[in-house]
């Protein structure tokens, strides 16, 4: 999911935005010979994602920067784990330290919180996915670490799959309007979710044959119904009111895929510390 080149370029606009027109503390407190030695530490349990992004961030600013890996992502963290061993010229390990920081924390905090989801879930079947509530410019680093994390993933932009929501249905004056109007014109490649939130909805969705109905907000006993009624004729994802709390019940009416914004909208960095 994210390619060398892709890394590297958003990393370059990453390192602009945070230099600015130069570090003027260690500018002016190194040398060009002056050399340090760091490591990378959790300082909390958690899940690992990033590290390929972390240590590009340093290769970027100078390739004398040698860096010995003990993990990798997805490893599970335990405090005081040593994660990796940083040596180089002093002035580009301060340099690139808070952005290959800022990088791997938010990673590692977006795959810890969408392991505890999928760890709550248990023995059903369901898998946590993502949504689109995404932090612009950053959603291929967020999916990443949703995959890494244990879970699954929602369309990955607006072009992926067809979303029949309410406001698409209002306008298309129908569900069944909407559905007959994308067949018509969508290619052969693509799916169709229909964002439901009656029985009666999910019933004209089945009759349409899309290939996904969402259960939006829905009580408990409303969707292991609706998930009856389908019978495998569609995929069934559930969405909404879904916290550590709630996302075990929801998996047991037999949905298929438990999406929610929280594992990454709502996750909190992984307390990471760079140790020199």
């Amino acid at each position: 999911m994210l390619d060398n080149f892709f890394i590297e370029n958003h990393i370059k606009m990453a390192l602009q935005e945070d230099i600015g027109f130069g570090d003027i503390t260690t500018d002016y407190l190194t040398n060009e010979e002056d050399r340090m030695e760091c490591s990378l530490n959790s300082r909390v349990e958690g899940v690992l994602c990033g590290i390929k992004v972390f240590v590009t961030v340093f290769r970027i600013l100078s390739q004398d920067i040698k860096i010995r890996l003990y993990k990798k992502d997805g490893d599970l963290l335990k405090k005081g784990d040593k994660i990796a061993d940083i040596d180089g010229p002093a002035r580009y390990i301060l340099l690139g330290e808070r952005t290959a920081l800022n990088y791997i924390q938010r990673m590692s905090g977006i795959a810890t919180e969408t392991n505890k989801y999928q760890n709550a879930i248990g023995n059903y079947k369901a898998k946590i996915v993502d949504t689109r509530k995404t932090t612009p410019c950053f959603r291929a680093f967020e999916k990443y670490s949703v995959k890494i994390g244990g879970g699954a993933l929602h369309r990955f932009n607006l072009s992926d799959c067809a979303m029949i929501k309410d406001n698409h249905i209002k306008y298309a004056g129908s569900l069944t309007s909407a559905v007959n109007k994308l067949k018509q014109n969508i290619s052969h490649a693509h799916k169709i979710e229909v964002e439901c939130d009656t029985f009666e909805q999910v019933k004209e969705a089945v009759n349409c044959g899309v290939d996904i109905i969402m259960l939006d907000n829905m009580s408990i006993e409303l969707m292991k119904e609706c998930v009856s009624y389908i019978d495998g004729k569609a995929i069934v994802e559930a969405s909404g009111n879904v916290n550590l709390q709630t996302v075990n019940e929801i998996a047991s009416t037999g949905v298929d895929i438990i999406s929610s914004s929280a594992i990454v909208a709502k996750a909190p960095t992984l307390d990471l510390g760079l140790d020199c």
